[in-house]
């Protein structure tokens, strides 16, 4: 039975078990949240059920539900424990006392919450959630490169696989890159797999990185020129770009970093109105964490990262079918848990 039909059948059963009060209280929780995120009340009445009975069956089999910025809003301000960035949640992953986690984000995301946490039964709830970015590169291409620069460290993002990490000396974030590349004593570092983020870091360092062909497929669309028009139709608009973007991008933006460095950028600054260009997700959350400022275009959608929805987490918690469970060997699980405590520590 697709999951969607089974979900379905929970929400008329949960709609019989909790009263038209609990109901439309959960509703009404949900609204006071998602109306900035362009949500109706009628639309939070339909998704309680959903919300109530998930959350109820979280709290029983004592599990927590990590969530990527770049979720949905329904799923990020109605069912999930902690929202952040890749390296606040992988920190959150390794903190959790939680039995089991639900990773509501895309594949080496719930790899690296089991890398972390082995003793925890980790899930992924979209079996098609990837990352382009990830794809790019395999354990193989890093050994070659290896082999062609003997001795040289090798820094990859943390958007990559379990098996592309176990090759690697250290991990990094967008956040954290140039503080990791800093931070290693090597003039040549191989940094991978993102040549975006590559040129952007070797702009800001003397080291010479060595780099590979990966891209991330919403943030590589960006481009410079757009941000001029949008700069004429909003005087004295702030303009926050991700670091994956290209060099253009960057040099036209007002601030360059990761997803939670753009947070706190429009947190802590005043501006008539905001543009962050990266995943539309971030700027969904925005306009419901600071209501009295003005986000506008332009974003992009993941199609990786929207794969996930309440219904298949609803479905994780009451039938998790055996594929949706992150299992990773256990010597590649070592190696690749050692690249990211590396990143942890130097990252301090």
């Amino acid at each position: 039975m697709a999951f969607f039909t089974i979900a379905i059948m929970i929400m008329l059963i949960a709609m019989r078990r909790y009263s038209k009060a609990h109901l439309i209280g959960e509703a009404n929780r949900l609204y006071s949240k998602l109306k900035n995120a362009g949500f109706d009340l009628e639309q939070c009445g339909l998704i309680a059920p959903l919300t109530l009975e998930i959350n109820e069956l979280k709290e029983r089999q004592n599990t927590v539900i990590l969530a990527h910025s770049y979720q949905t809003p329904d799923i990020i301000y109605g069912v999930a424990d902690f929202t952040g960035d890749s390296y606040q949640l992988s920190r959150k992953a390794q903190e959790t006392k939680a039995d089991k986690i639900i990773f509501s984000g895309v594949r080496f995301m719930a790899e690296t919450a089991k890398i972390l946490n082995p003793d925890k039964k980790v899930y992924l709830p979209a079996l098609d959630a990837g990352c382009s970015l990830a794809e790019s590169i395999t354990a193989k291409d890093v050994r070659k490169l290896k082999e062609k620069h003997p001795g040289v460290p090798v820094v990859v993002y943390v958007n990559t696989s379990a098996e592309v990490k176990a090759e690697a000396d250290a991990c990094c974030t967008s956040a954290n890159a140039l503080k990791i590349v800093e931070a290693i004593p090597n003039d040549e570092i191989l940094f991978l797999p993102d040549e975006l983020m590559l040129k952007n870091t070797q702009a800001m360092t003397k080291k010479k990185l060595i780099g590979w062909k990966g891209r991330c497929i919403v943030h590589q669309k960006f481009k410079a020129e757009k941000i001029e028009v949008f700069r004429k139709k909003f005087p004295g608009l702030k303009v926050l770009a991700h670091t994956e973007c290209e060099p253009a991008v960057i040099e036209a933006s007002d601030f360059a970093g990761g997803t939670e460095g753009m947070i706190r950028f429009a947190e802590k600054t005043n501006a008539p109105a905001y543009m962050m260009i990266t995943e539309c997700g971030l700027a969904e959350r925005m306009r419901v964490e600071l209501p009295k400022k003005n986000f506008i275009g332009m974003c992009g959608i993941c199609p990786y990262m929207k794969k996930n929805n309440l219904a298949l987490i609803l479905q994780v918690l009451t039938n998790p079918k055996p594929e949706q469970e992150i299992l990773i060997d256990e010597q590649t699980r070592k190696k690749a848990e050692k690249a990211l405590l590396e990143m942890f520590r130097l990252a301090k």
